[in-house]
């Protein structure tokens, strides 16, 4: 999305093609944004701020949240009507958490009678700036407000309660600081872009499944390079450090305001227990299925607490997670925000459900590493999303 606003022609190194990043780049190119492939890199021919142009039709934002909400952002501030849809399972997720914010800024957006999708986007250019207090951490909320600010007649102010990744601010070097022990991000309105060449690490996100593996499967030891480390973004490696997890980080990097390095993963006997709750469940949401197939095999209790917002994910991952385990035999406490069960040393495996949720998939994939007599996982394609190939590196890591 950046690289389309940019003057110029920007390369991406380390392009994921996954179901989620297509979504986004087909929704740009319907907007008038060209992209060429040269083996491994992406070049987007961006447009500038003011460059986009109508689409012809609806743009499909397919599963990923992401494109929807921060895609919005920047079709605010143009001067045409967009309309944005998705899947079942996106059309089902709450959009009001962006309407809000936006419609403060000028903008009149028609939703679904839930404010889910379909979005129509009424842009207006001019975007009024605000000051906008986000009233739960969110970085795609986040973003999309701060890339609806790109837009504005003047500066806009986002100030979030907890720190939430901060790619956006990196990628567009914005200004932050701290007030009354908030992080406050500005962006002023009509800045130029420049094209760039962009490095993308591995996402911690999708390295966290491999990291248990590892942990979990007795005699292992992995190697895994160039994942992201944006200190945003490595909670999940802490909380698995404390609970015993054997790692070690190094080369350290950094590229395109990003830090990244090498981890190094051995085998581990896990102990204590793993307890979220609070801020630190805004630092690992997505890593939380595969937290619980950590604690799955820990000698202690984990117990999870203030993440209602799972229920709002790709599927209702609470109750995913609960069915799932306790099909598994394990008696698992569900609660509205979250769920809690005691780790077992030899854990059964059985016939599970990814609900369409490529996380769960992924998790309970893990999982049948390390229980007999293995997992069977119902609809396990829907790793696509995030993780294309994710069997195949499961499958050759065994091998190995």
């Amino acid at each position: 999305m950046i690289g389309a606003l940019a003057e110029g022609t920007s390369e991406v190194h380390g392009f994921l093609n996954a179901a989620d990043p297509r979504s986004t780049r087909n929704c740009l190119a319907a907007l008038g944004v060209q992209f060429t492939e040269e083996g491994e890199v992406l070049r987007i021919h961006g447009r500038g701020l003011r460059g986009l142009k109508a689409p012809a039709g609806s743009l499909d934002a397919g599963n990923s949240g992401t494109t929807m909400r921060l895609l919005s952002g920047i079709l605010a501030g143009q001067a045409f009507t967009s309309i944005m849809t998705g899947d079942e399972s996106l059309s089902k997720r709450p959009m009001k958490r962006i309407i809000e914010p936006l419609t403060s800024m000028g903008v009149h957006i028609e939703s679904g009678p839930k404010g889910t999708a379909p979005l129509t986007i009424h842009g207006l250019s001019p975007l009024n700036p605000i000051a906008y207090e986000m009233p739960f951490p969110s970085a795609q909320v986040k973003s999309a407000v701060l890339l609806a600010g790109l837009f504005a007649d003047g500066e806009t102010r986002v100030s979030e309660p907890v720190p939430t990744r901060d790619h956006t601010e990196r990628m567009l070097n914005l200004r932050s600081s701290t007030e009354k022990e908030k992080t406050v991000i500005q962006v002023a309105g009509g800045q130029r872009i420049e094209a760039r060449k962009f490095v993308i690490p591995g996402d911690v996100s999708s390295a966290a499944f491999l990291i248990v593996a590892a942990l979990i499967v007795p005699d292992s030891e992995l190697l895994l390079r160039g994942i992201g480390l944006n200190p945003t973004r490595t909670r999940a490696l802490d909380m698995l450090r404390s609970i015993g997890a054997d790692m070690e980080i190094g080369n350290l990097q950094e590229f395109s305001g990003e830090p990244m390095g090498d981890i190094l993963i051995r085998s581990s006997a896990l102990r204590g227990n793993l307890l979220l709750s609070g801020r630190a469940v805004a630092e690992v949401i997505d890593e939380i299925p595969i937290l619980a197939i950590a604690g799955l095999f820990l000698d202690g209790r984990f117990e999870l607490h203030d993440a209602f917002d799972l229920r709002n994910k790709e599927s209702d991952r609470i109750q995913s997670m609960v069915s799932n385990l306790r099909r598994l035999g394990i008696d698992v406490e569900e609660y509205r925000d979250g769920f809690a069960f005691k780790g077992k040393k030899n854990v059964l495996g059985a016939e599970v459900d990814s609900f369409g949720d490529h996380r769960i998939a992924m998790a309970f994939g893990v999982a049948g590493l390390a229980v007999q007599p293995g997992m069977v996982i119902n609809s396990a394609d829907c790793v696509d999303i995030s993780f294309p190939d994710f069997w195949e590196q499961l499958s050759s890591l065994q091998r190995s």
